[in-house]
Order: C-alpha cells, then structure tokens, then sequence
C-alpha cells in the first residue's frame, strides 16, 4: 500500500507534533480528511513532554493488541518505550477509513503496514528537523531511543524540543522501513501499556461506566428464541422503591450491512431504576404472558436427528479434488465415522452491558464493543441521527471472543434511553448472558476415507451438515457459509481424491455467532480425529503420517515437528499417560499441540501437559504471543471437556456457570509455547491455539484407552 502524506496532515500545535496517517477512504470520511479519497487511520502525537502518544482503532478485550499495536509504531519511530501512551478509541467509526471492529485475530496484521510507514514517517522527519536545527547534513544523524543524534559530535535532540520544526519540514513521499534485523523492540516481551490500571483499579470496563444522572435497567426477555410479548403488566414493579419505569421493548431487527438482515434484540420488558438491585426487584415483580410462537418446539434431540436425516443427501461442494468417489470405490479399506459438536456459549467473564445516553440532538454510547462501527450504524438507525450525531465511548472489554461483535446489547441500552429520555446502564445476568447468547453453530460431520493396498489414504469424503451464521446477513455466497468451511475445505494433507460439502439447515430462531477461532474450533476437532483414525487404519503412527503428507506444505510441517520435538514424540512416558497429536491452520498461522493425557478408573480425563508450537509469521511481542496460545488452550480445552449449549422447548437449558462450567485452576496443565522463527507471511495470535487442543486431546484418550471421542463434550468416558 503506497503512502502519500502532504503537508496537510501535518499540523503544528503549542503542545507538539500531531500526525495523522491516512489509507484509501470510504464514504463518511472525517472532516479533517483530504481532498483526495483518504479518510485518518491512526493519528501519532508528539508532545513537548516527548510523550509519544498513539490512537488506534482496536478494542482491548485482554488480548494485549493496543500494546502490540504500540511496539509497531515504536519501532519504526525510534521512540523510548518508556514514553509511549495509548489514548482512548476513536469516537466516530464513520470518520475513519476502515471499519472499526476488532476480531479474526486481524488487529496486529492489518495494522503492520500502516503503522510502520506512520512510524518512519515521522522519524525521518524528525531527524530532518534535528538536522536543520545544526545546521549539518541530515546523513550524519539518526534517530534512537526518543532522540535524535548527531554521530560526529553525540549531540542529542529529544523528540519533544524536536516536535514543533518537525511540523514545518518536507514530508518524505516513501520513508524508508527498517530492516527487520536491526529492530530492537519489536519480536521481544515488552510490558503491557494497559497492565498498570488492571492492577491499580483504575481501568474502566463497561459495566463499570457512570455518567451524570445514569439510570440502570434489567431486562425480562422471552425465554424463547423469537418469541413475542403477549402481555405484561409492570403496576407492581412500578411501585416499588427506586424503580422509575417499565418499557416493553418489541423484537428489533434491523438492517445490516448491504441491506441484509442482522439479528436484534429479542422481545422483552426493561426496568429501569435507581440501581441495579431496584431494578432486578421490579424485574421480579413483573407480570409477563409470552407467545412463545414455533420455536417452542425445538429441542437438541430433535435437531441432531435432522442433522443426519441431512447428512445422507448430498450438499454444496465447497472442495472438490480429484474424484473421491470413484477413489473410495476402488480402495482397498474404508474408514467412515461420525463427528459431532454442540452449540457453544462464549461466557466472557464480564456480561452484556452497555450505557447509552439519546438526546434530541445526538446519542452517547459507553459500550464494552468488539465492532465500534456497527455499534454507531445501529444507534443511529433506532434513533433516526446522523452517524456523525452517535459517539460510541470504548471501555476495556471484559472479554469478547466474537460476542461483543454483535451489536444486541448495544440497541437495547438506545432504546431504553430513547423511552425514558435519560442515560440509562444495561446490566445482564450471567444467566441472560448464557441463555440469550449469539451461539457457535453445532455441527454434524460425516466421514469416509478410502486407503489403498499399502495402507495410502487415496481419498477423503467429509459432509458438514450445520445452521449457517453467514445466513444473518442474506443469502449464503454460491449457497455456502465460508466459516463453517474453514479448516475442513482447506485440509492440508496431500490426499488425492477430496471431496468436502456442505449442508445448511436453517435454524434461523438460534441465533448464532462468531466464536473464538470460528470455524477451526469445530473442524480442527472433527478433520485430525478422524485423521487419527485413518492413521490407524493404516497402521502408521499419527505424526508419521501427517509428516509425509505435508512434505509441500514447509509452515505446517515444520510447526509439527518442533511440536513433537518439544514434546518428546515417542520417548517413553510416566505411568498411565498418553499422548496425542494435532495441527490446524488460522490462515496464515499454523498451530500444531501435543497433549498429554490421562484417564482414570471412573473414566476422569485429567491433561497435564500441552506443548504448542506456533508460525505466526514476524513477531511483535512474544510476552503477548505466549499468553494468547496459553489462553486459547485453555478457552478450547473448556470447550472440549465441558462446553455444550442444549435447547428444549426453545430456550437454552444451561443458565450460569453451575451447569456451563469452566474449568478450574487446579484443572490447568503445564502449556509450553514454542514459536517457530518465521519470516513467511504474518498471522494472527488469538486464534488459532483453540482448535488443535480439542483433538490432540481426544487422540490421546483413544492412544490411552482405545475409545474414540466423537461427540464433544469428552465429560466424563463411560
């Protein structure tokens, strides 16, 4: 991407140097944009203190991408870390070149090029300025640590005192980018900008926020996925100390992006108080009759049975090599297995809430968001603003893994403030939290392999029968969803003869959502089991087999052996243990894990140690790295012995962490993380550590046990 900066993104204030960076504009550019079809991506500041302080525009859910973001711009800067501070989000997504929203583990890698060119941008401006103040040649000095030295005589300029010339010198067209040898901060553990107010209090989450004559609500909704309010009547609740007013609030969706239709609010009755207690109090006061419409029949049995009534015809191609067919009736062995998931719950540690203030002439919202800019189209929408009129405020996310995307929680704080013409804080309970969720679709997977005379898998045949996410947002693309693909359709083994389709079965009541990893938390679990199984079949030990077919694959092969090799592939183990092996990609970062495993007498799974390998391309912060693939592990191993979503009668059964638990910290096994060096193409973190575990562990039940793991969650093994 070319960078063409003029004079006019530069401007000079009394406290320093301000600039701005700019990539190719949308429609509802800034203000303050140039006249060519460039909207600001990130604005760097300068102050006359030498704080160097950098705006981005990705939430900080705990994943430590602002302070990855930081390093980048640093880096090329030439800044002293120590100086270095990140203001708040940008409050008007429209005023900006790209949409807002934080996810896909894209943050670091969307943002590498531009930031670096910012950051190289500006130091060679300074160093022009520096060079001008002496009066030298500008090849005699160079930038380090924060300032800028002349080499001949060591005379040093701070930034700061360099700042307000900076502004008045020639913008360099296409400032040179540092070698990546030479980098002195980037690919170390540098200490997390946001840490010091976690551990001091001062930190701002959503559920945190108050503003002048704030009101708080909680919401009654229809326990039934789509269901209607029939009738309510809120006198009691309306009697009650510090309770200020009920509002029903009617299904809400809303048009999305393109025209295509989004999931809203679901029907229910708010109650707004003084605090959260009064107004949990109303809550319960409330007389609600629901019509609980068609849905109410749904269940989980009822959906797995149409699952595979699904499964036996045939579906969308999503891969076709070869002729998996005609490979599979001539070989010489098949495998054939069934592979299921259920839906999954994101339980973010911090529930839904947000804080929303709609006045005649503009609307404030104080949101714990993934998605800035859907956050501001939806305000606008439901109160008939300009998006210019709709500021969204970012606080630190109490977690997000996908549900934060959606903008639900969002609208119903509008609403709700919209009705009662004041600031109004929505508050979930973990109990709406876990049963009016945006849920991992589940998913039924049908399998045959074919493996030849000397035991060669010569074909592979996967059907994936599930409910689509992409459907939310209008017809499916050639009638498949790419996110429940992902993983399954791009197998990397080299097998001659694929096939892989897809059937969608519209459960259009569920709502469904992206979930950590995405389509790789329910593929990397079904494709490596049963390649497991065909390795077997075929007589040959799992990791063997997977070397020989990923010989043209180099990132996944080499991300396997340095797994195994960490691991100790093959040494012996202590008693009663078992070791099991998994890849998955999260293009373009590949994981690779070996767990260890026991099983008891009564059928407990107990995983002591996880070793994770990860190419993930040019590092930023390998402090952050770590603690990414450490926290995947864990979120996926949660999934994978615990998680599961059931529904009767059309409402989640599971209500609070007593019967959707989460694993304990004396359940934890030891995680090394090992990051293959790497200069191929630059991957994200938050990702892709999530899908391998699920099936290295399950490999190594069957390793310990001789039973195969199907259906998730593991539970406890009959």
């Amino acid at each position: 991407m070319g960078t063409n900066v003029t004079r006019r993104e530069f401007v000079e204030t009394s406290a320093g140097l301000v600039i701005s960076f700019y990539l190719p504009a949308r429609r509802g550019a800034a203000p303050n944009a140039m006249d060519t079809d460039f909207a600001p991506n990130a604005w760097l500041r300068i102050g006359a203190d030498d704080v160097v302080t950098l705006t981005v525009d990705k939430s900080e859910m705990g994943q430590g991408s602002q302070t990855g973001l930081a390093m980048i711009l640093a880096e090329e800067l030439e800044a002293d870390w120590a100086k270095v501070r990140l203001g708040p989000v940008p409050e008007n997504p429209a005023g900006w070149s790209r949409r807002m929203s934080t996810g896909g583990s894209t943050a670091i890698r969307t943002s590498w090029d531009p930031l670096r060119k910012a950051g190289a941008t500006a130091r060679e401006m300074l160093i022009s300025a520096a060079a001008a103040t002496w009066n030298v040649d500008r090849s005699t000095c160079h930038a380090e640590q924060g300032v800028v030295i002349h080499t001949p005589t060591k005379r040093q300029l701070p930034y700061g005192k360099l700042a307000a010339r900076a502004a008045q010198v020639p913008v360099p067209s296409d400032a040179p980018l540092k070698d990546p040898k030479d980098f002195r901060l980037l690919g170390t553990r540098a200490p997390r900008l946001d840490t010091p107010a976690k551990v001091d209090g001062s930190a701002v989450f959503g559920i945190d926020v108050t503003v002048p004559e704030m009101l708080i609500a909680s919401i009654e909704r229809c326990p039934v996925f789509g269901g209607m309010l029939k009738r309510y009547d809120g006198a009691k609740a309306e009697a009650l100390p510090g309770v200020r007013a009920v509002v029903a609030l009617e299904p809400s969706p809303w048009t999305g992006r393109g025209g295509a239709w989004a999931a809203g609010c679901a029907a229910g009755v708010a109650v707004v108080a003084d605090t959260y207690w009064h107004a949990v109090q109303g809550r319960r006061a409330l007389e609600i009759e629901w019509d609980e419409g068609e849905a109410a029949t749904l269940g989980s049995d009822g959906i797995r049975a149409e699952f595979a009534r699904l499964a036996e015809q045939a579906g969308v191609e999503a891969r076709k090599t070869g002729d998996a067919e005609a490979a599979l009736a001539a070989a010489t062995q098949r495998v054939e297995a069934i592979y299921e998931v259920p839906f999954l719950h994101h339980a973010t540690m911090e529930p839904m809430n947000c804080t929303a203030h709609v006045r005649a002439n503009g609307c404030d919202v104080w949101a714990p968001t993934q998605n800035q800019t859907r956050a501001q189209e939806v305000a606008a929408e439901l109160t008939g603003l300009s998006k210019d009129r709709v500021r969204v405020h970012t606080t630190f996310l109490g977690g997000g893994f996908g549900r934060r995307l959606e903008p639900d929680f969002v609208a119903e704080a509008v609403r709700v403030s919209q009705a009662v013409g004041a600031p109004v804080k929505v508050i979930w309970s973990r109990e709406d939290d876990v049963q009016h969720g945006f849920y991992r679709p589940a998913t039924y997977n049908k399998f045959t392999a074919g493996l030849d005379a000397a035991g060669a898998p010569v074909a592979w045949s996967h059907r994936i029968v599930a409910p689509p996410i992409l459907l939310k947002f209008g017809p499916l693309d050639k009638g498949i969803d790419r996110t429940l693909i992902d993983g399954a359709a791009n197998l990397p083994y080299a097998i001659p003869n694929v096939l892989v389709d897809q059937v969608a079965m519209d459960l259009l009541p569920v709502p469904r959502g992206f979930w950590r990893s995405v389509g790789i938390s329910q593929n990397a679990f079904v494709t490596e089991c049963f390649f497991d199984e065909v390795a077997v079949a075929a007589k040959q030990d799992p990791f063997e087999l997977r070397r020989q077919l990923l010989k043209d694959k180099p990132r996944h092969l080499r991300t396997l052996e340095l797994a195994a090799e960490k691991a100790g592939w093959g040494s012996p183990l202590p008693s009663g243990r078992s070791r099991g092996i998994a890849i998955a990609e999260w293009a373009p970062t590949v994981c690779a894990q070996v767990a260890e495993v026991s099983v008891s007498a009564d059928g407990s799974v107990r995983v002591h140690r996880v070793v994770c390998a990860v190419d993930c391309g040019p590092t930023v912060n390998v402090g952050q790295i770590e603690a990414q693939l450490q926290g995947g592990i864990v979120y996926g191993l949660t999934a994978a012995l615990y998680g599961e979503i059931t529904i009767e009668r059309g409402r989640v059964k599971q209500s609070n962490f007593t019967d959707y638990p989460m694993m304990h910290i004396n359940e934890m096994p030891v995680v090394e993380v090992h990051v293959v060096p790497s200069d191929d193409k630059q991957g994200g973190i938050g990702e892709p550590s999530v899908g391998p575990i699920a099936p290295a562990v399950c490999n190594a039940i069957f390793a310990a046990t001789g039973k195969r793991v199907r259906r998730l969650p593991v539970g406890k093994l009959a």
